[in-house]
């Protein structure tokens, strides 16, 4: 991990961390987190992807770890991140990229694939799949219980998240959403309460790692990710010339996702993966594990590693 360089790109008067490991002269993969994470949980694929020959950047999203705060967080949106990306890759002075996203990460990176179609040379999903805007109104029909229709509710997450300190907020997260069941609390209970203090962490998640995650949400607290993406998922995304809601992205694309991920039971995505989602990505390849949770590349880095390194072998020269 210490050969991993650690840089501040100015975008939009914030500072943008994002870490980094490889040549420059290198075909450059770009990783975009989802939450509960931050750059670090994509510390194993960095450092696979590297030592195959291609550089490695994870950025962290404004408002997320070591990146600024906006000065009006509950304003931040999904178009914000898409351009944040863009005025990395300009100040790295890169071209194209390799995108691979992880939970609402997907979204950011199709977004930024359709709107800058010409700088992405393929796309990678690991978890949730790409799911149109117009098909997260489908997400209010879940119970009243389940964790993002309560994450959406002005001060109802606030109120819950005060209660504990960064590290035990992200441990409880990750237990969470290590589970197979859709996160639904009960009707007088807390999300964070679905989780008892003394719930072991999976064994593959160190008391180490969650030390590194509790320091960056520490500084930089809870508001940004709140707003984007529970927040921000029912908002419309303006293209000058297109629908975003009939996004269509030509690029070659995988998605690796598990059976035993709670969003694979979300009502519909079975038949969506199955009948709908090359609709929009018709180039997709879905690859499903039989075991794993939510956050694949964590549980399983050497089995992941391994399709991501086919998957970027195979077009890196196309």
């Amino acid at each position: 991990m210490d050969q991993i360089k650690h840089n501040y790109i100015q975008g939009d008067g914030l500072k943008l961390h994002v870490a980094e490991l490889g040549l420059e002269s290198s075909p450059v993969v770009l990783f975009l987190h989802g939450f509960p994470e931050i750059w670090y949980s994509w510390r194993h694929q960095m450092i696979a992807v590297a030592n195959a020959g291609f550089r490695a950047i994870a950025l962290e999203f404004r408002g997320y770890g070591l990146s600024d705060i906006p000065a009006e967080p509950q304003n931040t949106s999904f178009a914000d991140f898409v351009k944040d990306i863009a005025t990395i890759l300009a100040s790295l002075a890169i071209s194209k990229v390799f995108v691979i996203g992880k939970d609402f990460g997907t979204m950011v990176g199709y977004f930024f694939s359709f709107f800058y179609p010409e700088k992405v040379a393929g796309i990678i999903t690991i978890g949730v799949p790409y799911v149109p805007p117009h098909g997260m109104q489908g997400l209010q029909n879940l119970p009243e219980g389940f964790y993002m229709r309560r994450w959406q509710e002005p001060g109802r997450a606030e109120a819950d998240f005060s209660r504990f300190d960064a590290k035990t907020i992200v441990r409880k997260i990750y237990i969470l959403f290590c589970s197979s069941e859709i996160p639904t609390a009960g009707e007088n209970q807390e999300v964070l309460d679905m989780v008892e203090a003394s719930a072991p962490l999976p064994s593959w998640f160190t008391e180490e790692d969650l030390e590194i995650y509790g320091a960056l949400y520490e500084k930089s607290g809870f508001v940004t990710a709140l707003k984007v993406p529970y927040r921000s998922l029912l908002d419309k995304i303006e293209h000058p010339d297109k629908d975003v809601d009939n996004l269509k992205v030509e690029a070659p694309a995988l998605s690796i996702t598990s059976k035993k991920d709670f969003s694979f039971d979300i009502p519909g995505m079975e038949e969506y993966l199955k009948s709908e989602v090359k609709n929009y990505i018709p180039n997709l390849e879905i690859i499903y594990l039989l075991e794993g949770s939510h956050f694949l590349q964590e549980q399983f880095p050497d089995k992941v590693n391994q399709l991501l390194l086919n998957f970027l072998n195979y077009n890196r020269y196309q």
